[in-house]
């Protein structure tokens, strides 16, 4: 996956110092700061006429076109204790998360074999301790034998997708007297095809942030991820794909037909679904992350503010890693304490070999899995259906599985909504690392 950065800057402001911020940027850069919801209506993220600074002021993120030497000010105010500016970055490029196709299909069917580790450290010991416990726990709950069951080949081989979808059928959705009624998802991605016959009559909202792009789908993943959260449940061919097939569907296009953005179109879309009140916001995108490399301090205060503000992010943990020789940390912005990350699952509830891991010890960790391996959703026209992999398929489960939750406690939102998706999760043998609490599951 490409990589990289925009040459603009993230700029973090202090709670509450919005507008003190926004001047001291402006008398530091010289750079006017435009409001995101003025540049959004005028003038777009990427256009050539876009603003010289963009004000996400819900959010309390600025974001400068700034030469690195005009952008020192800035970052020498960050020092200050009393300052409007915490933090400056740099902007990234980030990416619609797309399952390598070049490991062996039999890697998929056996359980990973970790690599040796180094000498378990204070926090790797914690996780150990947790993941010990939990199974514990998971054999004492159910004596039968499910959790052996739930997670070995001769049960989910045995799965057949003529009503549901694997991903579906292991997540306890059929049964789920939920579906999402009068709760808004978020779905920022590459649009969604709108003229979809499953979606007719749907209460749909869409917004584009590309600039010269409608959020009409012109690559395919949005509409897939949007299939899986939200889908109908009685789809034009079988198998149901869709989870909460009564929320209301959120599409913001904050990547491209060629499924690239960056992270202002992330974070203008993630403000969007803010104002409009959505409970849930679900991004199957990100960029690398290297090991030991820290989590953004800006996108962890979105997450934090958002959380505050009743709005749960689930992201993408990434797709980065060819286990079991090679296991790769979670993906920017997914690896924020204070965002959701998503693994993916196969069939037999193993973790499949693309998927990323909790191996940064200061966040980066992995919160729960979910289907993710050949997973059959909505395709925009003529195709219609479409089955691939990815923890980009993974998270739109979670995302829709939050909806049945919020529609089931209208009272919890933001972090209390957070406690019930990892609470409600059936615990698995594979280490927290790989799964965090586990695999997701719907309300009954």
């Amino acid at each position: 996956m490409p990589g990289g950065t925009t040459g603009r800057f993230l700029v973090l402001l202090r709670e509450g110092a919005t507008d003190e911020g926004a001047t001291t940027i402006e008398k530091r850069t010289g750079k006017k700061l435009t409001a995101a919801t003025k540049a959004l209506s005028t003038l777009g993220i990427e256009s050539e006429q876009r603003p010289e600074g963009i004000l996400f002021e819900t959010l309390g993120v600025a974001v400068v076109e700034s030469p690195p030497e005009e952008i020192q000010g800035v970052m020498a105010e960050a020092a200050g204790e009393s300052s409007p500016i915490l933090h400056v970055e740099p902007e990234r490029y980030v990416y619609a998360l797309a399952a390598p196709t070049l490991v062996p299909a039999p890697l998929e069917e056996e359980e990973p074999v970790l690599p040796a580790q180094p000498a378990a450290t204070p926090f790797e010991y914690l996780l150990g301790y947790r993941d010990a416990v939990n199974h514990v726990v998971a054999r004492v709950i159910d004596r039968s034998g499910a959790v052996e069951e739930l997670e070995g080949i001769p049960v989910t081989a045995a799965l057949t997708e003529t009503q549901f979808t694997w991903g579906l059928q292991v997540t306890r959705v059929p049964s789920s007297h939920f579906s999402g009624k009068g709760v808004r998802v978020a779905i920022l991605d590459t649009g969604m095809d709108l003229g979809h016959p499953d979606f007719a009559g749907r209460n749909i909202v869409s917004q584009s942030f590309i600039a010269g792009q409608p959020v009409q789908d012109g690559h395919g993943h949005g509409t897939h991820c949007i299939g899986t959260s939200c889908g109908p449940r009685q789809p034009g061919i079988l198998p149901r794909y869709g989870i909460a097939f009564n929320a209301e569907i959120h599409v913001g296009k904050v990547l491209n037909n060629q499924g690239s953005g960056t992270d202002a179109q992330i974070l203008a879309g993630i403000e969007w679904a803010i104002r409009n009140k959505c409970a849930v916001v679900s991004m199957s995108l990100g960029a690398p992350a290297q090991l030991g490399q820290p989590f953004s301090p800006v996108f962890e205060h979105v997450g934090r503010r958002s959380l505050a503000a009743g709005t749960l992010i689930i992201a993408a943990a990434g797709n980065d890693s060819q286990r079991p020789q090679d296991i790769e940390p979670v993906s920017h912005p997914a690896n924020c304490p204070s965002i959701m990350a998503v693994a993916a699952l196969n069939r037999n509830i193993h973790v499949s070999f693309f998927s990323n891991g909790g191996l940064n010890p200061n966040g980066g960790q992995v919160d729960i899995a979910a289907p993710g391996r050949n997973v059959r959703s909505s395709w925009p026209r003529p195709m219609m259906y479409n089955t691939i992999s990815g923890t980009s398929m993974a998270t739109p489960h979670v995302a829709g599985i939050a909806a049945l939750l919020a529609e089931a406690h209208p009272q919890a939102r933001g972090l209390a909504l957070w406690t019930l998706v990892t609470q409600h999760a059936r615990h698995l043998a594979s280490p927290s690392r790989d799964v965090g609490a586990g695999l997701v599951q719907a309300p009954q």
